[in-house]
């Protein structure tokens, strides 16, 4: 979605003064491919350069934070006295810092667990491990076998807003109808991108006024399932409404949360899903399946719909409320947005993962475990 490292160093001040050898903390990002995880980092490692000296180390840096490379790392390692930071969010990236401090790096490691699974004897090998563990949900939490700080996710309240004219936003999208409606994610059958099709072929020749679009890459072997479920729109008559717009660069996302009307998360299983709080941000009207940690952030009839998960009737049932009564699916997504407003600010998630960094930097090993 976004270019890998394309921009120099726009580093914080403190990291500029400071070097390589006053880095507090790495981020890293050992994934090739943009995904969710790393929107969560670029969205969270500015903010805490803010605050502290932040290193990344990986593909898709953000400005304003510090990129490490082999010889920093290097460096670092003589600092055997100052422990670092090394907060991953994916098994390689604790495979990887496991491996470094095992090697004589000075790193305190912590993992935020996001998945809602059981976990393997690997990993719970290497969760025992970490200095501190973190997850976004208590449902999360609830599939780590040791105790978890729970911190909420936090979206970015000013990327992430309403449009000043929904209308005229949709309009400038060149997209027939005056609403749109959207389903955004890697398009595979975890995500549930087929229960949105099912709906929108059901619904969408009764509400003539809306065209649908569903934004996210496929990738490796989905590639058939999305095939699967272009034909189905094909053969429904509705290939001029259903719009399959694939793997946007991150800037423009945000803008199509904002122009369309409803927004549809529909997946069967999830970590966490933050395309919930995106949504929410952007005062877009919300039907969520009850994964990941929908029932945490949405109010049921107040800050938007929840339904079952993997069940397209009542998926429908609820796009089709709002379909029928955009004025009361625009009052929903304004009671949505003050809602993550109040609760779910990223400057929140960042102070609280600071005071871990900062509280697990302090602590002797012997004593967190």
């Amino acid at each position: 979605m976004q270019g890998r490292d394309m921009h120099e160093p726009n580093d914080s001040r403190a990291n500029r003064s400071d070097g390589i050898g006053a880095i507090e903390a790495i981020i890293p990002n050992l994934n090739w491919r943009y995904s969710g995880v790393t929107a969560t980092n670029q969205a969270i490692a500015p903010r805490l350069a803010r605050i502290m000296r932040i290193g990344w180390l990986g593909s898709y840096r953000p400005d304003g934070v510090t990129r490490l490379r082999l010889r920093d790392l290097l460096r670092l390692r003589a600092r055997r006295s100052l422990p670092v930071v090394w907060h991953a969010r994916r098994n390689v990236e604790m495979e990887v810092g496991l491996l470094l401090k095992f090697l004589g790096w000075p790193l305190v490691l912590i993992f935020t667990s996001a998945a809602q699974r059981r976990k393997t004897i690997t990993t719970r090998w290497m969760l025992g491990r970490m200095d501190a563990v973190i997850s976004p949900s208590a449902a999360s939490a609830s599939f780590v076998r040791q105790p978890a700080i729970v911190i909420h996710h936090g979206v970015d309240l000013a990327r992430y807003a309403p449009a000043a004219d929904r209308a005229a936003d949709w309009a400038a999208s060149g997209l027939p109808g005056r609403y749109g409606i959207g389903c955004f994610g890697r398009v595979r059958e975890q995500k549930g991108t087929d229960l949105f099709v099912t709906a929108m072929c059901r619904l969408l020749p009764r509400y003539p006024d809306f065209t649908a679009v569903i934004v996210g890459e496929t990738i490796g072997v989905h590639r058939a399932f999305a095939e699967r479920l272009k034909a189905e729109v094909a053969a429904a008559g509705l290939s001029g409404r259903i719009h399959f717009l694939g793997a946007l660069p991150a800037h423009e996302v945000p803008r199509w949360f904002a122009r369309i009307s409803i927004y549809a998360f529909t997946s069967r299983n999830e970590g966490f899903g933050l395309t919930l709080l995106e949504a929410m941000a952007a005062g877009t009207a919300l039907a969520a399946t009850r994964a990941g940690a929908a029932e945490t952030v949405v109010a049921d009839k107040k800050t938007g719909l929840l339904v079952p998960a993997g069940d397209a009737d009542a998926l429908t049932a609820a796009l089709e409320s709002f379909m029928r009564d955009p004025a009361a699916a625009a009052a929903m997504g304004a009671r949505a947005r003050e809602k993550a407003v109040a609760e779910f600010s990223v400057d929140t998630e960042v102070a609280r993962i600071a005071e871990v960094y900062r509280s697990v930097g302090r602590t002797p090993a012997r004593a967190r475990r």
